[in-house]
């Protein structure tokens, strides 16, 4: 799909607009990228990928409990998203995998393995990286994870693998069908309102609908049975999340996310939707933060 700029992308992301909209950033080989990296400089690390359009103060509210457990956090918007670059390229698992092992390495936090966490699309992603970087991964964490729905003739990624169709499509209608998007991800109202504001106001960057269709373009979310399948035989120790209400993966893919991942934990987080890192912080930490300290409490006996 040929880059353009969408109506109402009326801001830009350059050097002074960043150092105006506050935060960290490194210089990648396929672009600027936002990062955070906090908590207990001490602390094992976990490095989170996010799902189709967010931006990495989705992860906040699970960051902050996980440093109260002694965890250190490294988010990231990839590329496309929040304020990370828009780059002209071919929004894929292997643009956004390489963006976090870039980013890692240039972080200085190859010496250990990482506990990685994945939601939605990043689940793809996490287990890309996973399979790429096997070695570095010490557990991963699959929160309502895409790709588990069978491909349909008329779904969305079919239809938009022609340029011209995507292009028009994402022009004319992209912000009304994100904005619909992002109103079926989290039960709770206010938060859906936090959710679609934070969206929103990076979506006025150029290229970011550029961005978001691309990747549907490029970044299969259905009909991934294998990926999830050569995961489970990674023998990497996996936390399978899911909320209960999740109406964007429905949890009626859970038997079968269990059966390919082989997960060493699973839990159904009750009364919650799509977003559980973003609705229920403190529920997801928990999960987390108890079937880390058991793996690190197996290898340190």
């Amino acid at each position: 799909m040929k880059y353009f700029v969408a109506s109402g992308e009326d801001r830009k992301l350059t050097a002074d607009s960043r150092r105006v909209l506050g935060g960290s950033y490194v210089e990648l080989s396929d672009g600027v990228t936002h990062y955070e990296l906090t908590g207990p400089e001490d602390g094992d690390v976990v490095l989170m990928a996010g799902g189709l359009t967010i931006p990495l103060s989705y992860w906040d509210d699970l960051v902050s409990e996980l440093h109260t457990h002694g965890l250190r956090t490294l988010t990231c918007s990839a590329y496309g998203r929040g304020y990370s670059d828009r780059v002209r390229a071919r929004y894929d698992e292997t643009l956004f995998t390489r963006q976090l092992a870039e980013l890692t390495d240039r972080l200085g936090l190859t010496a250990r393995p990482l506990h990685l966490v994945g939601t939605s699309m990043g689940a793809l992603v996490a287990m890309t990286y996973a399979a790429r970087y096997r070695s570095s991964v010490s557990t991963l964490t699959i929160v309502g994870p895409a790709g588990l729905a069978k491909p349909r003739l008329a779904s969305p990624d079919r239809l938009l693998r022609s340029d011209l169709l995507a292009g028009v499509v994402a022009r004319r209608r992209g912000l009304q069908l994100l904005q619909g998007h992002l109103g079926h991800n989290v039960r709770d109202p206010e938060l859906g309102a936090k959710l679609t504001e934070m969206v929103l106001g990076t979506l006025r960057f150029e290229g970011s609908l550029y961005a978001v269709f691309d990747t549907l373009q490029h970044l299969p979310l259905a009909g991934r049975d294998d990926l999830f399948r050569r995961t489970g035989a990674l023998g990497i120790p996996t936390l399978l999340l899911w909320g209960d209400e999740d109406t964007v993966t429905p949890p009626v893919h859970f038997d079968a996310a269990r059966a390919l991942l082989k997960p060493q934990k699973h839990h159904v987080i009750t009364k919650c939707g799509h977003m559980a890192p973003f609705e229920r912080p403190r529920d997801v930490a928990d999960q987390l933060v108890s079937f880390v300290s058991a793996r690190t409490e197996r290898l340190d006996s």
